[in-house]
């Protein structure tokens, strides 16, 4: 890090061993205001960040972190279209894709929204005609089910947004998503479903995406079977900016829909991306999605960082990485519906943030992205959580919850957020040595039973966690969250001085994959491998035949 950031960075250090040995518990005994100090409002979404091992000169050395770092100077660069993607010598304009302002937003000197607006626009015309029956199948028969096949960016975002959603779509109209190259998740969805009213849609940017492209020709070899190949065209879209590929695969020019290499793959779910998401939910429902987005980037853009969501999260999560040594963090949303959403920012952290040099290709020395993951609740709760109260890592949590559900159901709602809150409370809280004998003698038990379960039974507490409470789990509050984890990313990501927006780390297994699929397929016996490798390949073929 840069010397001033370095001193920064030693000033946080030295808070964190001044607050090392004072709990939480003891921080909200001393201060009533505590919640009032340390919450923060974005339009109706409430951040609460009081569950933190935190004070207010704790927080003041965080801020002066970010601005040492140049978060402002750099968020500013992202927005102005300034190439900060500089391994690959690209913008990030993926705020672009939902801003829905008059003003012009330029990349290399060129307003870049009138672009955005037609593939938008033919989106919503596409969207409206299959929805309302206009475009049909090859025998005539409305679509029933929509396959989008992708991998990665491709896949992850529109599937958790899709399931997130579900309140949203109609049963007559099911969204499917295929990504592995595995046969059987191909097969898997292929065997529910009917040739005559089914929609592919092949997200590929190159139309070469091995995984993709593999599962994209067993699909068309599906269909063509069934209903012959001249039905091709009028069972296939395409996400790709490769028009002869899409042509040459027999998809015609006005069901190709286009994105720019501005846009990453993990920040791609609001661009033509998105398809599946528009199809399932109706272009509406969308256009609030990418509302609500361009609502948290506003926050984020124009806010003081104090008050700041992202700035606020990508700060605590610096903290612990850094001063703290936490590894991992898990994020926890209280809504069945968000399954998937744990899986989405393990890719927008990890494949983000999971960098070991600098902009400059030193390498770094010191912690970056830490490992992202979780489960809705209540269900974690009995899996996981164990570990996160009484194992012997710290793991930071973020708490997820609706105050309104979408289906009244006697006290399901209720129940669910009394479980929510009761988890960050205990989190915080624990139990100590004398609460536990205190309830084991209510309980009845005699002296020598207290004294062999007691040690079992103490929470250590002081585990940090943030919530954030929204009043309900719609497009637009969906497009606000995903928001606010990307420039919380972001924000980490300039504090480590890495780049956040290249993935080079993903190159290397696709590489030897190509080299040994010969051997495993047998066109090439030869060696040339380790000996793990060749042993494996060995016995593979051994179980073959």
């Amino acid at each position: 890090m840069a010397s001033d950031r370095k001193s920064v960075l030693n000033a946080m250090m030295a808070h964190q061993k001044r607050l090392a040995d004072t709990s939480m518990r003891k921080l909200f005994a001393g201060d009533s205001q505590r919640f009032r100090k340390y919450s923060a409002t974005c339009g109706s979404m409430l951040l609460d960040y009081s569950k933190n091992r935190i004070d207010e000169q704790a927080m003041a050395a965080l801020f002066d972190l970010a601005r040492a770092a140049g978060v402002e100077a750099r968020r500013d660069a992202m927005w102005a279209g300034e190439p900060i993607n500089v391994t690959e010598g690209r913008s990030v304009m993926h705020m672009a894709l939902r801003y829905g302002g008059t003003e012009p937003v330029k990349v290399d000197s060129k307003d870049v929204m009138p672009q955005v607006r037609e593939v938008l626009s033919r989106m919503k015309k596409f969207v409206g005609q299959v929805r309302d029956g206009s475009i049909k199948g090859a025998t005539g028969e409305p679509f029933t089910d929509i396959v989008n096949i992708g991998i990665g960016g491709s896949d992850l975002g529109p599937a958790m947004v899709t399931a997130a959603l579900e309140p949203y779509t109609r049963k007559n109209l099911r969204a499917h998503y295929v990504s592995n190259v595995d046969g059987a998740h191909m097969h898997d969805t292929l065997k529910r479903l009917d040739p005559k009213t089914t929609l592919f849609i092949v997200a590929s940017k190159t139309f070469t995406t091995d995984e993709t492209m593999t599962n994209a020709h067993s699909a068309r070899a599906w269909l063509a079977k069934a209903l012959g190949e001249k039905a091709v065209g009028d069972h296939f879209a395409a996400v790709s900016t490769n028009l002869e590929a899409c042509a040459s695969f027999g998809i015609s020019e006005d069901r190709i829909f286009g994105f720019w290499d501005w846009v990453g793959g993990r920040y791609s779910v609001w661009s033509s991306i998105g398809l599946p998401v528009a199809l399932a939910v109706g272009y509406d429902n969308f256009a609030l999605f990418l509302k609500g987005a361009a609502a948290m980037d506003s926050h984020f853009l124009t806010v003081p960082l104090e008050e700041n969501f992202p700035v606020i999260m990508g700060l605590l999560g610096i903290w612990y990485r850094n001063a703290w040594g936490f590894a991992t963090h898990a994020v926890l949303p209280y809504d069945q519906r968000m399954s998937r959403f744990a899986a989405y920012l393990q890719q927008q952290d990890m494949e983000s943030n999971g960098k070991s040099v600098m902009l400059d290709g030193m390498p770094v020395d010191y912690d970056t992205g830490p490992v992202v993951w979780g489960e809705p609740g209540t269900n974690g709760q009995h899996a996981f959580y164990q570990l996160i109260h009484q194992g012997t890592s710290v793991i930071p949590c973020d708490f997820l919850v609706a105050s309104n559900p979408h289906e009244e159901m006697g006290q399901h709602h209720q129940k669910l957020v009394a479980n929510c809150l009761a988890q960050s409370e205990a989190l915080m809280l624990g139990k100590t040595g004398d609460e536990v004998e205190t309830e084991l003698k209510a309980a009845g038990l005699k002296p020598a039973a207290i004294k062999a379960l007691k040690p079992h039974k103490i929470f250590p507490g002081n585990r940090p966690s943030n919530t954030l409470l929204y009043r309900k789990l719609d497009p637009a509050t969906l497009g606000m969250l995903i928001a606010l984890y990307e420039h919380k990313v972001f924000v980490q990501g300039t504090i480590w001085n890495i780049n956040s927006f290249d993935q080079w780390g993903v190159e290397l297994g696709k590489q030897l994959a190509k080299a040994i699929l010969p051997k495993v397929s047998g066109e090439d016996r030869g060696n040339g491998h380790d000996s793990s490798t060749s042993g494996l390949l060995a016995h593979y073929h051994r179980l073959r035949s």
